[in-house]
């Protein structure tokens, strides 16, 4: 049957789907709008499924703050490319996604992919759109935040990065924007110490144990190798003991030396790290408090300070009582 311009054009301005895809869709449906509305859902479902292995690290990230300023959300709608990133159809589709989020404030993510707007759910929106651009996009991060007063902020430039932080009070504004700024360029873990994860404070640990043996180890093995007039820098590895051997740096029998000076100590030293447990510990734990302050938001340097106030401390100076109850943070870059 013959398709007339004025019905791609109208099946066009239902779906949003190009010219060319509308027409071959009516086509199909021997001119059923519903039947071709649907061909056209079908192929986005199968463009959905042929590229559900690729990843969607450009897109957009935003940040959203009711008019009271006491709920926010920050949603991400993903996709393969900056050209479709930077195309205007993605950008008000990711715009309806945070704005249906912030009016629904649902649960979670699949609760966030059931929401509607515009007569079709986010999940359907999403797989209309990767039909029509053939790509794949994904929705990988939804979170909420609910509080007496909060701030936002949006990496304008690249738009891949935002976060909120909610207050137990109002504070000014530009305090909550800078807090929410802080969230954004320093990314930690948690508001305080005191909420950390114990798995991570536990792996932490670990792994500050571990370093510092590591360490203890070295040092007995650089100061043999100075005792012995061998520099440790010309034989801290294999290449650099071949290299510096060839440049005259060091001779045969030092390389060798060396290599039996950092087998020799090196063992004697582990052998005996477990007579300097108490000293091992705490060290960890001050590295694990040196791991608190650079991770957890009320430990860290202020950035939008002059840096020698801790957040904490800045909070302070502005209202003895105000304090950080939540915050979320999101970047595509991560």
């Amino acid at each position: 049957m013959e398709i007339k311009a004025a019905d791609v054009a109208k099946l066009r301005q239902m779906t949003g789907a190009g010219m060319m895809d509308c027409k071959k869709a009516l086509v199909e449906a021997n001119g059923d709008f519903n039947r071709a509305q649907e061909i056209i859902r079908e192929k986005g479902k199968l463009v959905a499924a042929k590229r559900s292995d690729r990843e969607t690290t450009e897109g957009a990230v935003i940040a959203l703050v009711n008019a009271d300023n006491t709920k926010a959300i920050i949603t991400c709608l993903g996709c393969e490319t900056d050209f479709v990133a930077k195309n205007a159809e993605f950008k008000a589709l990711a715009n309806n996604i945070a704005t249906a989020a912030l009016e629904s404030l649902p649960a979670d993510l699949a609760g966030l992919m059931a929401c509607s707007f515009n007569g079709q759910t986010v999940e359907e929106a999403i797989t209309q759109q990767t039909g029509k651009s053939g790509e794949k996009h994904a929705v990988p991060f939804y979170g909420k935040i609910e509080a007496p007063y909060i701030g936002s902020y949006m990496h304008i430039i690249n738009g891949k990065l935002a976060a909120i932080v909610g207050f137990n009070k109002e504070v000014p504004a530009e305090v909550a924007k800078g807090m929410a700024m802080q969230v954004a360029s320093m990314n930690p873990v948690a508001i305080d110490p005191e909420s950390v994860p114990q798995e991570v404070i536990n792996n932490e640990l670990t792994v500050a144990i571990e370093k510092t043996k590591e360490e203890l180890v070295l040092k007995a093995v650089e100061a043999a190798l100075k005792k012995a007039g061998i520099n440790p820098s010309h034989v801290d590895s294999e290449d650099h003991i071949e290299s510096n051997m060839a440049k005259g740096w060091i001779t045969e029998e030092q390389a060798a030396q060396a290599r039996e000076i950092k087998a020799t100590v090196s063992a004697e030293k582990t052998a005996g790290l477990a007579q300097e447990e108490a000293k091992i510990q705490n060290i960890a734990k001050g590295r694990l408090g040196k791991f608190f302050k650079e991770n957890t938001l009320v430990e860290q340097a202020y950035q939008m300070g002059d840096g020698k106030q801790t957040v904490k401390d800045f909070l302070a100076s502005i209202d003895k009582d105000v304090k950080i109850v939540a915050f979320k943070r999101f970047s595509l870059n991560d």
